[in-house]
């Protein structure tokens, strides 16, 4: 009954939140906090309970509804970002047109996910991920213009998985006769290898595209780029995660461990692998060329995916938990950054790095939250990115992966020049003229930034809390439970106790601290008392290091292309010639027609005529 109420009060809430933002758009913006609220701590409540339920039926299959220890996991992550999201749009939509629709959609989109991760059949799970879908392209499309080419762009690649996922569920269905998803774990261990291998093939189609992996990627950077703020933050931080979990449902709760290992002789995993480790380093380093932050932080978005499904599609204990683990950490530390840029945005009118500088006095609590984002991005320690890189780092390394390993440290190399460049672009330097009155972000910014930094430097100092459930989750589909702490995992290879290296940081601090103190005074100088190469800057410009990786774009940017988008708009373009030259077919004119069918008739003839000889 608690799954039942949770699903009703989502998708009911977001109707109701759109009827009474008619009447008033105070009563909206309250109604839809509660809504919010209500569900995360419902949702919270349900922590540690599992069990099925049908609620209906659907052409004389029963709708079902399920939760478990993945579900729940999925489920707080879902509701906790798009919880603090609603709250970060009171500001940010305010004075907006069509702010009623937004939250529609919004909540629409959170009540379709929560419908995914808690689906025990797999007809629900296609109606909520259609759903999850076309609200996400309607958010996507929210601010028109540029926007419909992105949303449209999306919509399509969405279509396209969609297909695949509906292939595979109807030939589910053909071969077993239920779409329950415990009954078909049951009978397709008998399945042949041939079989298993062709539906994890459709499966993976749609859920490689949800989640940007690489080469069917191209849909994501210009969706963040045009989508409002607060949706990008749920978009990469849960959205594209319903991949994530549509891996870990296909691989390991419907197919197995065993059975995915064997997956085409074993070659499965690896080229699965190989794709996780391409899509981290070529959307790292095109993140490195963008000068739109929120382009920026969407390339990020993919290259981070490409960890989460390193971790998981190794297939041993500690890489589950490594991606498992990756994936909480990146929904906390990537909602932050998106949340931050678009108060960013809010207060400065644009998101350009190039236009921007010297912020840190202005909006100094955005600055805080931005380094607690880059820091678990990169993966300091002490931060929650840092343990979960560690355990997918140590999984590559004993199971004898260099070349894996080699690429995941590319990508956190890569990821510590692109955050740099996001946090110095942004609040160091000089600030420019222009942005001189800039207000620090609202308190409804705020609050978010709070939570989520807190979030981040708690589960890095205190991995075990997270872990501990995790590692219940791992249990249940079949691996060895590791063994956790509050402190990190002990183990034979090598334990993780972050209370060490907590306490090497505080020691290093104290002596930088003594340092500090013992130095000379500081000598406060105007701020554009600085210069380049012996050359002053010039009042009113940006710091000297702008497009400071200049030297290096020249060196890499005709490598790192995007080819894959320049793909398939030819692809698109020779489409849209060959229907273009099919339509010119149908004139209109009757003459035309007739002689259609009389070289139809003729080729039947002269083939019959052509059969009967031979």
């Amino acid at each position: 009954m608690l799954i039942q109420s949770i699903l009703i009060i989502a998708f009911g809430g977001a109707f109701l939140t759109y009827i009474l933002g008619k009447a008033s758009s105070a009563l909206r913006d309250f109604l839809a906090v509660l809504i919010s609220v209500s569900l995360t701590v419902l949702i919270f409540l349900a922590y540690g309970k599992t069990g099925e339920i049908a609620f209906a039926s659907f052409m004389n299959l029963p709708l079902v509804l399920r939760i478990n220890h993945l579900s729940w996991f999925f489920a707080i992550a879902i509701q906790t970002v798009t919880t603090l999201s609603v709250i970060f749009s009171l500001s940010y939509m305010k004075g907006k047109e069509r702010v009623d629709f937004y939250y529609l959609m919004m909540l629409l989109c959170n009540s379709a996910m929560l419908g995914i991760v808690l689906s025990g059949d797999f007809v629900s799970f296609y109606i909520f991920w259609e759903i999850m879908s076309w609200s996400a392209f309607l958010l996507i499309s929210y601010n028109r213009g540029g926007a419909l080419y992105a949303g449209m762009k999306y919509i399509v690649m969405s279509i396209i998985g969609s297909m695949c996922m509906l292939i595979g569920i109807m030939s589910l269905y053909s071969t077993y006769g239920t779409l329950n998803i415990r009954e078909i774990h049951d009978l397709i261990s008998t399945a042949s290898g041939e079989y298993l291998l062709f539906i994890s093939i459709l499966f993976l189609a749609a859920f490689g595209v949800k989640s940007a992996l690489w080469p069917i990627h191209v849909w994501l950077p210009p969706a963040h780029s045009e989508a409002p703020s607060p949706f990008s933050a749920v978009l990469s931080s849960i959205l594209i995660k319903m991949g994530i979990y549509g891996f870990v449902l296909i691989l390991y709760v419907i197919s197995g461990a065993a059975l995915y290992l064997g997956l085409g002789g074993g070659s499965f995993r690896y080229i699965l692998t190989l794709l996780a480790a391409i899509t981290i380093i070529i959307p790292t380093f095109n993140a490195l060329m963008q000068d739109d932050a929120k382009r920026l932080l969407a390339w990020s978005s993919i290259a981070q995916i490409g960890y989460i499904i390193l971790g998981i599609s190794i297939g041993t204990s500690l890489g589950l938990i490594g991606g498992l683990f990756h994936f909480f950490n990146h929904v906390a530390f990537k909602a932050l950054l998106f949340l931050a840029v678009g108060a960013i945005e809010y207060r400065t009118g644009t998101r350009d790095l190039n236009s921007l500088g010297g912020l840190i006095k202005k909006m100094p609590v955005t600055f805080i939250a931005v380094l607690a984002g880059t820091f678990g991005l990169i993966g300091i320690p002490l931060t929650n990115g840092f343990v979960s890189k560690w355990l997918i780092y140590k999984t590559l390394i004993l199971n004898n992966h260099p070349f894996l390993a080699f690429a995941a440290l590319v990508g956190t190399w890569g990821t510590i020049l692109y955050s740099y460049k996001l946090i110095h672009n942004i609040f160091l330097g000089q600030l420019p003229e222009n942005l001189e009155h800039t207000k620090p972000a609202p308190a409804s910014m705020k609050l978010p930034f709070i939570i989520l930094s807190v979030v981040i430097v708690l589960f890095g100092i205190l991995p075990g809390i997270p872990l501990k459930l995790i590692n219940l989750i791992t249990a249940s589909l079949g691996f060895d439970l590791l063994n956790i702490n509050i402190w990190g995992i002990a183990s034979e290879s090598g334990p993780l106790n972050i209370i060490n290296i907590f306490a090497a940081f505080a020691v290093a601090l104290i002596v930088v601290w003594f340092f500090f103190l013992i130095s000379g005074k500081k000598v406060v100088i105007s701020q554009d008392n600085s210069y380049a190469a012996g050359i002053d800057v010039p009042k009113g410009k940006y710091h000297y290091t702008v497009d400071f990786y200049n030297p290096m774009f020249r060196m890499i940017k005709p490598y790192f292309r995007d080819y894959m988008d320049e793909f398939y708009s030819q692809l698109v373009k020779a489409l849209a010639s060959l229907s273009d030259r099919v339509r010119r077919l149908y004139c209109g004119d009757l003459g035309v027609y007739v002689i259609y069918i009389v070289l139809f008739l003729s080729i039947l003839v002269i083939s019959k005529i052509g059969l009967n000889l031979w």
